[in-house]
């Protein structure tokens, strides 16, 4: 089982900058892929980013190719999502989530995943 706690969101202006953190708890983190997703009122869940669980395979949403990047440190049990030239649209409460065993054609589907953190609101003022 992992707990997860994500952090670093706020409001920033358009073109700025944001990395979120994903802190798991337990000592089998790396047994864990983990995945990014976001929700803006009043829409779905979507997918934002993956990683494997060394780290070799990422997957970014086209959306945000290129302007976001996912990244881990095992050591540190931490996922991150360092968000760059962001836009108001991508304004959102930003989950991570993790799984031990999700398929990369099931990485973009929420309920594939065990496990969630609580959110935090990224806020994109134009």
């Amino acid at each position: 089982q992992v707990q997860l706690v994500e952090s670093g969101g706020g409001l920033v202006q358009t073109g700025g900058s944001l990395r979120l953190s994903c802190a798991a708890s337990g000592r089998t983190f790396s047994s864990y892929a983990i995945g990014w997703f976001r929700q803006a009122p009043g829409k779905e869940r979507d997918f934002v980013a993956w990683i494997s669980r060394n780290g070799g395979v990422t997957y970014h949403a086209d959306s945000v190719k290129g302007r976001f990047t996912i990244s881990r440190d095992n050591a540190k049990n931490t996922v991150y999502l360092q968000m760059n030239s962001l836009k108001p649209e991508d304004t959102a409460v930003y989950y991570c989530a993790a799984d031990s065993r999700i398929t990369i054609g099931r990485i973009q589907i929420p309920y594939e995943y065990n496990y969630w953190g609580q959110g935090t609101q990224v806020t994109v003022s134009s």
